[in-house]
């Protein structure tokens, strides 16, 4: 769920470094929101990072 439907940003793993360098696993998630946007000319609940909708790449529907 945690993917972006307009530039497709997933999930990110790596590994996390405390101060006291003990390492661990960890995944990062993009800032996903349920939007109401326009697609192929119907309104359609699509879900759009928060960078996709801050561009204007998706035109939102009202």
């Amino acid at each position: 769920m945690a993917k972006c439907e307009i530039c497709g940003k997933g999930v990110t793993f790596g590994i996390k470094v405390s101060h006291s360098h003990r390492r661990a696993n960890k995944a990062w998630k993009p800032n996903i929101r349920r939007v109401k946007a326009i697609v192929d000319g119907t309104p359609k609940r699509v879900y759009a990072c928060s960078r996709c909708l801050r561009s204007g790449k998706v035109n939102r529907a009202v």
